[in-house]
């Protein structure tokens, strides 16, 4: 894995024009168009970068971009990989690992996810403040590298709560409505049954989705502050009856998708 690590940074670094960025934003559900705000942007697929996976879910690009966001150097991946697309967790998390070697320090993540704390409503956006790793495997089991990290990182602060404050002074300054909450991550690709909803919540979950927590786990171990976000776009438990689709969770992501481009445009701008 080191080797690959390498060779796809060392070729990334002869492909990047200008200087490194030392953000990295995953653009999942909510920041897809946010490559629109990227300036003098570079895009490379990522069919073209050795040892890159390529998304396949509908709804996501497969490209790498790199260019200057609210006047800073960043680096987003327009689609990320999930662990029900068949991939294992060192393919899911590479990219961070990528981003890491060229010399990434702080990561944005944002994904779609279904409400299950009762004060949320469809549309919503959830800053995530901690998460439950769900996931049959952890990204981290096997042989650890020292070279990516320690063998046993600690995840008490998994999602920067500095950066949280940042996001709660803008939400406030702007008047967004701005939720908190636990993501719990699933394998899927199921929807979650009604049961499962339920246990979630009374497992301390506020949103459960099929991805972010698998490469959150990674940007710890490789040292990185996280920040996430997570667009509500269905809402699940015993008393809802309505059966969420990916068409449906596509429309609520573009109707939150103004709010999370502002903060996120905002935030980069502070750094």
């Amino acid at each position: 894995m080191l080797e690959q690590i390498k060779q796809t940074a060392e070729y990334l670094q002869n492909r990047i024009k200008g200087e490194m960025p030392k953000l990295g934003i995953i653009m999942g559900t909510g920041l897809g168009t946010l490559s629109d705000l990227i300036e003098d942007k570079q895009i490379i697929p990522y069919s073209e970068i050795p040892n890159f996976p390529v998304s396949t879910v509908e709804g996501h690009s497969g490209n790498l971009i790199v260019g200057n966001l609210a006047g800073k150097r960043v680096i987003g991946m327009q689609g990320r990989f999930h662990y029900y697309e068949g991939y294992d967790m060192k393919q899911v998390t590479f990219p961070v690992r990528v981003m890491k070697a060229l010399g990434v320090e702080t990561l944005f993540v944002s994904n779609a996810s279904g409400g299950m704390n009762k004060e949320f409503k469809v549309g919503d956006v959830m800053v995530i403040t901690d998460h439950i790793n769900f996931f049959p495997e952890n990204p981290l089991r096997g042989k650890n590298y020292n070279e990516l990290g320690t063998r046993f990182p600690a995840m008490t602060e998994a999602y920067s709560k500095k950066l949280v404050a940042l996001a709660d002074s803008i939400a406030s300054e702007k008047g967004m409505r701005l939720m908190h909450g636990v993501y719990i991550g699933v394998t899927g690709p199921t929807f979650e049954t009604p049961a499962e909803y339920e246990c979630f919540r009374t497992m301390g979950a506020d949103a459960v989705g099929m991805s972010t927590v698998p490469e959150v786990i990674v940007a710890n171990h490789a040292g990185m502050t996280v920040f996430g976000i997570s667009v509500i776009t269905d809402l699940g438990g015993k008393e809802i009856t309505e059966a969420p689709s990916h068409e449906e969770v596509q429309k609520a992501a573009v109707k939150a998708q103004p709010t999370v481009l502002a903060l996120v445009h905002e935030m980069v701008a502070r750094l």
